[in-house]
Parts: structure tokens; C-alpha cells; sequence
């Protein structure tokens, strides 16, 4: 057992089964933990947050398809019936790699034999940090709350103003970067304007807002093949979003972005310019992120190398070099996956990659607690999935056959299912199923509810 000590200070009696501490409840942590379950170990897991956050579905929040508790599980839930984990709510500010020592924020030390360090990734506006007051990411529920917020009240801003440009601001939405994250937010953005709002508002029309999806690259979906890629375009374009490729954001304000693009030509009244300024009030970051600054601490503590996103180099077990009772996972750490034929790649920053690295960190321990050697970690490359609207996704999968890649309404089915299958809990499935086909049949959001209480407006 674990008792709290003078200092203050977490310890364990005089039994001295293994400790395991392990930080943050992500997709990795949260399989890691799992691993233990039955294992003469004692594991604590320490989070910020109370609740395990299904991610990939977090957009749907942020667009009010979803309730918050639908995606989100709390962490106390989870470990109920795993008497050997304790789960503590607090923020890790130091690692003492030398006395094998978790410090929290409150002046909680937390003793360890082993450490799975699995604190994930954040925002990353590539040196102009002062945008994320003008363009929020989204990574935790309070992001998509805010989200929620902006967009929300963007519409009702419009309908109460008068001058025509102030209004066709406020309904022109950008959403930056064309990852999964920024097709399926501005997928679903064009949705909202042009179904879920109808009939809705009589002094504005919610279908005239504006979706652009606006990204650096030469196009959408960029680790996806480029058919899929092609299609995923074909399909945003169908839906109504204005995509701009090749477009540099070189800064973001309370009234809008300014964009470069190379040989862009200027738009006229009805449409918004490729490049120059573009008038918006609702602006979403989904163009990069960094791995949480957790990386950088762990490194000065146990001299590990980082990259310059801030992940930390590991070993091929996933350990660091030179401290074996310390691994990485997930988003935070640089792993190298290994395919028969060809070079070694970065393992990608996907849910499915952190759960397989929780996992195999977990094992390695109890190997290592056994005497035995430790395995290196393999990364298993499922595929990817992307949805970009109603009946409209992008599927592309490995199979011990070969690729397997489709899109369309197949391809949004499959999409909704898988994403069903990985949900946790079956209320949370059967909550989310009921609520996905409630919008299919209606059209309809009901989640749009906003206070104060989830942030102010900007001056």
C-alpha cells in the first residue's frame, strides 16, 4: 500500500512490491496501466485532469455533436476495480532522475522503482505563441468548450449587426492546418452553416458563412496516399469548404489572418482572397503541435536527448538511455519504427501507436522485474481514418493482403464504427451511437449550450 509521509511524501510499506509511477492518463498511460492489472505491482497514476479523453472525437464536441461526458471517463472509474492502482489528481513540475523521485505541484513526492512518463503533446504556433489568444487548438475539453464557444456565438454576433463587412467577418471561419484534426473540424463547420442552422436565424442566412481550411502544404491529408488525399479534397469542396494550399499564416489577430501564398490572384467581393488579409473572428489552430514540456524537464534530469518538437529520444525498448527505469510514450517520446524494405521512420503521434507503446512499456517492466531482458518495441501501422462529413471520409488501411483504401460513405461507416469499437464503456458507446444517429436522421446539434462560465469574448 501507499500512505502518505512526512514532507510530503508518498511511500509504500514494508511489502516493497515494485512501484510504478505513472504520468499522465492518456491513451498511453491508460494502457499502460491496464497491463499491470493482476501483477504484483504497486502503480500510482497521476494526471491533471480526473478523466481519460477519448481525443479523436473531441472535434465533435467542440462542434456541439457531442456532450463532453460522451468521450470522457473518469480516471477513478477506470482503475475501480484494480486494487492495485491508486490515481492521483496533480501536475508533475520535477523529476529527480537520481533519487527516483516524482515532485507535484502541491509538494507531493512520489518515490518510484519504475516511471512511464506518458504526458503527451500540446499547441505548437511554431515560435508565435501570442496567436493562441486569437486561434485556440484543441487538446483538452476546456479547448473545445471554447471552441464551441466562439463559433457559436460568432452566429449570434452576425445576426445583430448591421454593417455588412463587420457581418460577413463574423461569419468567416478559418481553420488552419489540414490534418484529420482540420478537415473534420471544417467539415463539420460547413455542416453546421448550411444544415444544422437553417430556419434557425432571420436576419442572416447561416449557409452564406465562409469554412476556410487553410494549409501550408501542396495538399489536405498529407500522410495520407495522394488519392485519398485527392478525394478528401473533392469532398471538403463538395461540402462548400474554401480550401487554400500552399497558404502561409503570417499572422493571427482579434479581427482576422493575414496569408501568403506563392502566385495567388486576388478574389473578388464574393469570395475570400487566396493570400492578404482575411477578416474573420473565429479562428482554430490545428496546424502543429509539440510534445508536452514535460519532455524537456525529463531530459535536463536524465540528460535524454529531444528534437525539436520537444520529444524525447528513447531507447528501442522504449527506456532512456542510461536510466532503464524510465520510459516514454505516446506523443511525448521519439520511437523508430522499422519496416522489412524500408528506412527507419518516427513512430506517428496516433492514438493506436501510444496505446501499443503503453503496453509494451508495462511489459518490459515486469520483464525487467523478473530478470529477463527487454523486448524492443514494434509499432504495428493499423492505417489511417479520416471523416470529412456526412456520408464523407477516407479510409486507409494495412492489411497482411496489402493497402486497403477506399473513401465515400463506406468509408464514413467504417469510420463510425471503429471509432464506436474504441470508445470506453458501452454507455459511452450507446450514448454516442444514439446521438450520431439522432444529427444523421435530424441534421440537428443539440450540445449548444454556452456561458460565461467557459470563457469571455475577446476585446
Amino acid at each position: 500500500m501507499i500512505r502518505r509521509m512526512s514532507g510530503p511524501s508518498l511511500s509504500q510499506d514494508a511489502n516493497r512490491r515494485p512501484r510504478v509511477v505513472i504520468v499522465g492518463c492518456g491513451f498511453g498511460g491508460l494502457e499502460a496501466a491496464r497491463r499491470f492489472e493482476g501483477c504484483d505491482v504497486e502503480v500510482t497514476v497521476v494526471d491533471k485532469t480526473n478523466h481519460h479523453l477519448f481525443q479523436p472525437l473531441l472535434y465533435q464536441v467542440a462542434t456541439a455533436g457531442l456532450a463532453a461526458p460522451s468521450i470522457a471517463a473518469p480516471v477513478r472509474v477506470l482503475f475501480r476495480k484494480q486494487p492495485n492502482v491508486t490515481s492521483l489528481l496533480g501536475e508533475v513540475i520535477r523529476i529527480d532522475a537520481a533519487a527516483r523521485e516524482v515532485g507535484l505541484a502541491d509538494g507531493t513526492r512520489l518515490p518510484y522503482d519504475h516511471l512511464i512518463v506518458a504526458a503527451g503533446s500540446t499547441h505548437s504556433y511554431f515560435g508565435n505563441d501570442a496567436w493562441s489568444r486569437h486561434a485556440p487548438g484543441l487538446k483538452t475539453l476546456a479547448d473545445a468548450f471554447e471552441i464551441r464557444r466562439r463559433i457559436l456565438l460568432s452566429f449570434e454576433s452576425a445576426e445583430l449587426e448591421t454593417d455588412p463587412a463587420r457581418r460577413r467577418a463574423l461569419l468567416t471561419f478559418a481553420v488552419i492546418g489540414a490534418g484529420p484534426t482540420g478537415v473534420e473540424m471544417a467539415g463539420t463547420l460547413a455542416e453546421i452553416a448550411r444544415h444544422t442552422l437553417q430556419g434557425e436565424f432571420r436576419r442572416i442566412d447561416p449557409s452564406s458563412a465562409a469554412v476556410l481550411l487553410i494549409e501550408g502544404g501542396p495538399r489536405v491529408l498529407q500522410a495520407m496516399p495522394e488519392s485519398l488525399s485527392g478525394r478528401a479534397m473533392e469532398q471538403l469542396e463538395k461540402l462548400g469548404v474554401q480550401v487554400r494550399l500552399n497558404a502561409r499564416v503570417t499572422a493571427i489577430d482579434a479581427s482576422g489572418i493575414d496569408v501568403q501564398s506563392p502566385g495567388s490572384a486576388a478574389a473578388d467581393a464574393s469570395t475570400v482572397a487566396a493570400s492578404g488579409r482575411i477578416d474573420c473572428h473565429c479562428v482554430i489552430w490545428a496546424a502543429g503541435v509539440a510534445a508536452s514540456p514535460l519532455g524537456r524537464l525529463l531530459a535536463q534530469a536524465t540528460g535524454a536527448e529531444t528534437d525539436r518538437a520537444g520529444r524525447v529520444k528513447v531507447q528501442p525498448d522504449l527506456s532512456l538511455p542510461g536510466h532503464p527505469e524510465i520510459s516514454v510514450v505516446g506523443d511525448l517520446a521519439l520511437a523508430m519504427s522499422h519496416r522489412t524494405g524500408k528506412p527507419p521512420t518516427p513512430v506517428p503521434g496516433v492514438s493506436p501507436a501510444a496505446k501499443q507503446m503503453g503496453r509494451a512499456a508495462a511489459a518490459n517492466i515486469l520483464r525487467r522485474s523478473a530478470g529477463k531482458e527487454t523486448l524492443p518495441f514494434r509499432y504495428r501501422d493499423y492505417g489511417n481514418l479520416a471523416t470529412i462529413g456526412r456520408n464523407s471520409a477516407v479510409v486507409d488501411l494495412d492489411t497482411p493482403a496489402g493497402p486497403w483504401r477506399f473513401s465515400g460513405r463506406m468509408a464514413w461507416l467504417f469510420w463510425l464504427f471503429a471509432h464506436l469499437y474504441f470508445l470506453i464503456g458501452f454507455r459511452n458507446r450507446l450514448v454516442v451511437l444514439m446521438d450520431w444517429a439522432s444529427a444523421y436522421w435530424s441534421f440537428q446539434r443539440y450540445a449548444r449550450v454556452v456561458s460565461d462560465v467557459e470563457g469571455k469574448p475577446e476585446s
